[in-house]
């Protein structure tokens, strides 16, 4: 039964949007909404959780620091932040292709909340309010409002949903339970009751945390050194890698062992995952300690990473061993741990269960399609981590301002972002337990580059109004450096002659029998732009000195043209499909031919194009032909896909 205040009185305040939750989702959609003209009025449990990371103490890693690349490109930021605030980068992947590299980088966590919370107040269409909102309020099946705890009304046009992990949120470990949010923080226990009335299907998820421990009780001379790159990359298109060359702060590696494993095995009828104390569904792809050595018999030992959580702080992270056993068996298992062995816990690991929402029941802008004007956003969607959730939280941001400027909605589709895929997924595919984005999810990654997010989007941005015009024009001075400096190079040849052999021997490249192109030899593996600037003849003359930026584009462009140019090409078919509209009221039982599993999941899902539709599980190829040939009878045409 949905909360229902002693009093009720309405505020003489008029907002446009209110965003439900401030962190990472949150933060992106307020601004969002905010730098597009709108009064955004933002409400959190705690101003102290604003940008909160709960978990581990970095921005980015493998897929994500896509994600993070693109949001900045579309004027988002998450990447302008924790450029200000990193304490150790590192480029992930390098030793594989541009598509996996991955951008990431520890944080300092209280100096990221803190700035993100200054970026936010700041903004002048924002304002903050510290309190629980319990209540969505609806006319006709729009959104009208808000209700707060003490029963003030709060109008509004649209509402995001970016609740986290706070919804009846449940801290776990051992036999102690808490009704409470990450890090003690007040749960939020009202707002699910109003939610299932308005027709909103909810699922229980969990997610879990290592122990955070004192640094002065590590011994780091049994553990292996991580160090960062020594020359930084940003996040940020718009940060000047001059200004973040910074001195780092290491990170540490070491490993659990048989010992650990056994303490583990002994007690895992005292885990709350095991004895079924938790009801929720874990990350497959982030695992507790427990699922770990349960899954995984046959290995010895498992990867353990020792990372400060702050320069001014003496907490340490122990990234790998998220876990939900009681304090005793914690200790005892920890201490088993190379460098760990008098080791000293500031705060407990433990599980967290939280309620989330089944992805299907939002369109592809993020709205729920039962209720105009609410939107969703973040791990309330079913997904996880900081970069997936700020990622969402820009989108319904730009989508809910879209909607009150009475513009079409902004979607991004799987060939033009790894966010398109990320939302795509959730808004599609049926999941069971929390969603992780990953490099293998996107199809087109060779096109989808973190390196080249800026190229892809900023243009967008721009279109949406999130971009300025400066940021737009230098965006169109590299892609014309870019260009012209690749077509220079297939024009420049260079001779059989001593100084090009010689190069070419140092490298272990084949001799030349003949002339090439710089082009041709930038091909080979061996080779690069940077490595064959010796032998350019015409570089004296043209171009002007190049930043790195563009030098890694026309390095890659050359080198895998061949890939990307197959790559376009299957874009192009899956253009066809995605724009292959579907009426928002077909009906579908007037579709004959449907198998029964296909009309269900159509009527279920209600795609939005017949490339969706062909991304649902249980629609085979041959609905997609009995869909595609009623579309065409029914608008009179006959289009060939």
């Amino acid at each position: 039964m949905k909360y229902s205040a002693n009093s009720v009185w309405e505020s003489k305040d008029q907002y446009d949007i209110a965003v439900i939750g401030a962190g990472h989702a949150g933060c992106e959609a307020a601004l969002a909404c905010a730098r597009l003209g709108f009064r955004t009025l933002v409400f959190t449990v705690s101003i102290d959780s604003i940008a909160l990371m709960p978990c581990n103490p970095n921005i980015g890693g493998s897929s994500k620091g896509h994600l993070v690349r693109e949001i900045d490109a579309l004027g988002g930021e998450m990447g302008k932040v924790i450029d200000r605030t990193f304490i150790q980068s590192k480029m992930l992947n390098r030793s594989k292709g541009p598509a996996v590299h991955s951008l990431r980088a520890q944080a300092d966590k209280n100096h990221y909340s803190r700035t993100m919370r200054q970026v936010l107040e700041n903004e002048p269409n924002i304002e903050i309010k510290q309190t629980e909102v319990v209540n969505i309020l609806t006319e006709e099946g729009k959104v009208s409002g808000v209700q707060i705890y003490s029963g003030m009304i709060y109008h509004c046009n649209a509402v995001i949903l970016c609740t986290g992990t706070y919804l009846r949120s449940r801290c776990i470990y051992g036999d102690v339970s808490t009704n409470t949010g990450p890090n003690g923080l007040q749960a939020a226990n009202h707002l699910t009751d109003c939610l299932k009335e308005l027709g909103i299907i909810m699922y229980r998820f969990k997610t879990g945390t290592p122990a955070r421990i004192d640094k002065n009780t590590v011994d780091f001379s049994k553990m292996e050194e991580q160090f960062g790159d020594e020359h930084i990359v940003p996040f940020s298109f718009t940060t000047d890698p001059e200004d973040i060359q910074i001195d780092q702060v290491s990170c540490w590696l070491t490993y659990t062992n048989e010992r650990t494993h056994e303490i583990i095995r002994n007690n895992l009828d005292r885990s709350p995952l095991f004895s079924g104390a938790i009801e929720g569904t874990g990350p497959r792809y982030c695992p507790s300690i427990e699922d770990k050595v349960v899954k995984f018999a046959d290995k010895n030992r498992h990867q353990v990473f020792i990372e400060p959580e702050g320069l001014e702080i003496n907490e340490m992270y122990i990234g790998g061993m998220s876990s939900s056993l009681p304090e005793d068996v914690q200790y005892e298992m920890y201490r088993t741990v190379p460098g760990l062995e008098h080791v000293s816990i500031v705060r407990n690991a433990y599980a967290i269960e939280y309620d989330c929402i089944d992805g299907r029941q939002l369109k592809p802008s993020l709205e729920f399609k039962n209720v105009k004007g609410l939107f969703s956003a973040g791990q309330f969607n079913g997904s996880s981590g900081y970069e997936e959730a700020a990622a969402q939280g820009l989108i319904a941001g730009i989508n809910a301002a879209r909607m009150l400027q009475g513009k079409d909605a902004f979607t991004l589709d799987r060939s033009e972002a790894y966010i398109g895929v990320l939302i795509d997924d959730i808004v599609t595919k049926e999941s069971h337990e929390p969603y992780r984005m990953m490099t293998s999810r996107a199809e087109y990654r060779l096109l989808l580059r973190q390196d080249n997010a800026d190229q892809r989007l900023t243009e967008k941005g721009y279109e949406i109004g999130l971009i300025q015009k400066e940021r737009y024009e230098k965006l169109l001075k590299k892609k014309k450096l870019i260009s012209d400096e690749i077509e220079r190079l297939k024009n420049v040849h260079v001779g059989v002659n001593k100084e090009v052999q010689d190069l070419l021997q140092e490298y272990g490249s084949t001799l030349l029998s003949s002339g090439v192109s710089l082009a041709e030899l930038i091909r080979r593996p061996e080779l690069s732009y940077s490595i064959l600037k010796p032998v350019d003849i015409t570089r004296p003359e043209f171009p002007k000195e190049l930043s790195d930026e563009v030098e890694e584009q026309v390095n890659i462009s050359i080198k895998y043209d061949g890939y990307i140019s197959r790559q376009e090409k299957q874009v192009e078919q899956f253009k066809k499909l995605e724009k292959k509209k579907i009426p928002d009221d077909i009906d579908y039982d007037n579709v004959k031919s449907l198998r029964i599993e296909a009309l269900q999941k159509l009527k279920e899902y209600r795609p939005s194009s017949i490339g969706q539709a062909s991304r649902i599980s249980g629609v085979s190829p041959a609905d997609i032909s009995v869909l595609l040939v009623y579309l065409n009878g029914a608008s009179g045409k006959i289009n060939k896909i």
